[in-house]
């Protein structure tokens, strides 16, 4: 863990990162030498380029409409694009780990043993055949044996742990008031569909969807050998659509203050009667004071609820979760069960992963940072941390020059807005620190209970906390993750080691498209703390408003801008994006190209780029950034994506911010006419 510096320019200037290419210019006689990078490509995938297509028009299937054309998904994914291709790439690293464990005998305990044991458990599908459901005959004696909503609320309080069927859930994490401390939050739950809408919803699709599941609880019901499938299946639906009618959406969940609301335990039995908070708290092995309730009249109504519902009904209702939630680790019947309608059905999967893969992944859930240490040391080089490390400084420096030259907010609000930026710490490739998982005992012969005591382990992990000083050195992703974040209540920005490869990023190509791509990427996890949510909490992480009311109004006018921009675009069918739900992310992604755009500006200290293939350095760095997004969606999983968010698809990643920078119209000669040209009067620019 670093704290980022305030470096002069000149320290982040050596850097020499992966480039991706754009439109040719028409100027090809750039300078070449000045800034001593003629030895390296320039980064642009021109195999991708489809120069049948106007940049101008669509720069998205410019930059990769040939990658489009040429390019099937495979038939076990539900999308395809640089991210996914990446996280291949590191799942077969992960394999040959995983793979090298199982095939040795490693010493009881060790890390050879818990990873190459776990893999063997999943593999061995003679065991799993032979066990059938028995694995699960414990639960289901359990749930048989509840006779009262007393009993219930006990019961839920113990399933926290696994949290199967589970309409209430709780957590342990920072405080949003009080970062330097843990507590307890208690939020909204159970539904077997992906989210409350498609209960709600009575759009010919979502009731087809509707009786599609309906059809898979009488299938899985029916490969258990209970009866009365059909009857099982309207009670269980029923329950999930009260539910679902009660929940919070995700916009109004994205909401921070008004999901922060701390209680009493008193307070919170006062706000929702009819259930007995001390019980269910008890039986999850909490002794706590207070909690954060996120959403205050969904428990209201939970409450009520479940008080409502008879026991018998919520029996079948917890016997079916309790199944549908271990079914990829029972027996082939019920696994292929679960794949036809959360594979197929729901994201369009032709076939199921392999098993070996599968079980990689359950590893990866399982033992994730102990498989990273050994993954970083095999494929990470401390060449890569030092130079993103260079490239943070450059663009943290870039966002505070941003901040100065903005003309709609009041100094008072830039002041504190500097505060916030010089506070930001920096992960990068690998904690410093590594998970311990003595906790942990893994057999050969029993998947279940693995999965089970990694389910103990975990959750006793974070309770564990409470009391406890706040772990500076957690890492919220595993090293071989392709993904990057920022926590807010850390004020960090994390970059996992398997990000940094191209597209994203290349040592072997020059810096501009390298800014465009992971500089982009870490420009955006900064304007993460500056977005509609991370802009709500100061420099120590915690929920405060440092905002003046006019800077506030500012903010909300230009934020509404962006709202409308991404709730007109049409990805598929009627489904509009809802520029609500991907707010924080758009505004991350235009944020994040400004400031990078800038780092690199400031990267040449001066001297003109050089012309590389054809293209200016700025026309690579937005090359760049249309490269990381080349993806392709099967339709069902593309419906998810517009529903749950909260990313907009690729394709508006690349239209949406880049329309909206001159910048971009200067480098690619935009137009008036044009289908990328907004104009000024629309054209957004926040940070």
């Amino acid at each position: 863990m670093r704290k980022v510096s305030s470096l002069a320019f000149g320290i982040a200037l050596a850097l020499g990162l992966a480039a991706c290419s754009e439109a040719p210019s028409e100027n090809t006689e750039g300078n070449t030498s000045s800034v001593n990078q003629t030895q390296l490509s320039s980064g642009v995938q021109t195999e991708n380029l489809d120069t049948s297509v106007r940049a101008q028009d669509n720069f998205f299937r410019y930059v990769n409409g040939q990658w489009l054309a040429r390019t099937e998904i495979p038939s076990d994914r539900a999308r395809w694009g640089s991210f996914d291709e990446l996280r291949e790439r590191a799942e077969e690293h992960v394999l040959e780990i995983v793979r090298e464990a199982a095939n040795g005998s490693g010493a009881a305990g060790s890390n050879q043993q818990k990873i190459g044991d776990l893999f063997r458990s999943y593999m061995d599908e003679e065991r799993i055949e032979e066990l059938g459901l028995s694995p699960l005959a414990e639960d289901f004696a359990t749930i048989d044996a509840l006779d009262s909503h007393a009993a219930l609320a006990t019961y839920w309080g113990e399933q926290q742990r696994y949290r199967a069927g589970t309409p209430i859930a709780l957590s342990v994490g920072q405080d949003q008031m009080s970062s330097d401390q843990y507590v307890t939050s208690l939020s909204q739950s159970g539904l077997g569909l992906p989210d409350r809408d498609y209960y709600l919803s009575d759009d010919e699709r979502n009731q087809i969807l509707r009786r599609q599941y309906a059809e898979f609880i009488q299938e899985l019901w029916n490969e258990a050998g209970w009866a009365n499938a059909e009857t099982a299946a309207e009670t269980i639906l029923a329950i999930e659509t009260q539910i679902a009618a009660e929940h919070w959406s995700r916009i109004q969940n994205r909401d921070r203050v008004a999901s922060y609301n701390k209680m009493s335990i008193e307070e919170l039995t006062e706000a929702a009667p009819d259930f007995d908070w001390q019980a269910f708290i008890a039986a999850a092995d909490l002794d706590i004071a207070e909690i954060v309730v996120r959403q205050p009249d969904y428990m209201a109504a939970f409450a009520r609820m479940q008080n409502n519902i008879a026991v018998a009904d919520w029996q079948t209702y917890l016997k079916f979760h309790a199944l549908r939630s271990s079914a990829s680790m029972l027996s082939s019947n019920f696994a292929a069960v679960s794949f036809d309608f959360y594979g197929r059905i729901l994201q369009g999967l032709e076939e199921d992963r392999s098993r070996e893969r599968r079980a990689v992944s359950a590893v990866e859930s399982v033992l994730g940072f102990m498989v990273g240490e050994e993954y970083v040391a095999r494929h990470f080089k401390p060449e890569a941390q030092e130079r993103m490390a260079e490239m943070v400084d450059n663009i943290l420096i870039a966002f505070g020059e941003a901040i100065d030259q903005l003309d709609w907010m009041t100094a008072e609000t830039k002041t504190q807005a500097h505060e916030k930026l010089a506070t930001f710490t920096t992960k990068i490739g690998y904690p410093e620190k590594w998970r311990n998982y003595d906790c942990v005992t893994i057999e050969a012969d029993d998947l279940f209970g693995n999965m089970r005591r990694s389910a103990d382990c975990e959750y006793d992990r974070m309770i564990s906390r409470l009391g406890e000083p706040v772990d500076a050195y957690d890492w919220g992703m595993t090293p071989q993750t392709v993904n990057a974040y920022y926590r807010s209540t850390m004020n960090e920005i994390v970059f996992p080691a398997a990000i940094l490869q191209p597209p994203f990023f290349d040592v072997n190509a020059d810096d501009a498209v390298n800014y465009g791509a992971i500089g982009a990427v870490i420009g955006h996890e900064i304007t993460h703390g500056f977005d509609d949510q991370g802009r709500r909490s100061d420099g120590d992480g915690n929920l405060r408003d440092w905002w003046s009311p006019v800077d506030e109004e500012q903010f909300r006018t230009r934020a509404q801008q962006v709202v409308d921009q991404f709730s007109a675009f049409n990805p598929i069918d009627d489904l509009y994006l809802q520029g609500a739900l991907s707010l924080g992310e758009n505004i991350a992604d235009l944020g994040g190209l400004n400031v990078a755009l800038r780092g690199y500006r400031n990267s040449l200290a001066g001297n003109e780029a050089p012309v590389i293939d054809g293209f200016t350095g700025e026309q690579r760095f937005f090359v760049g950034w249309g490269q990381i997004w080349r993806i392709k969606f099967r339709d069902e999983a593309l419906r998810r994506q517009v529903v749950v968010g909260p990313h907009s698809p690729g394709k508006y990643r690349v239209l949406g911010p880049l329309s909206n920078m001159p910048e971009f119209y200067q480098a690619f000669d935009v137009e008036p006419g044009d289908e990328m040209y907004r104009g000024d009067d629309i054209r957004v620019k926040i940070w």
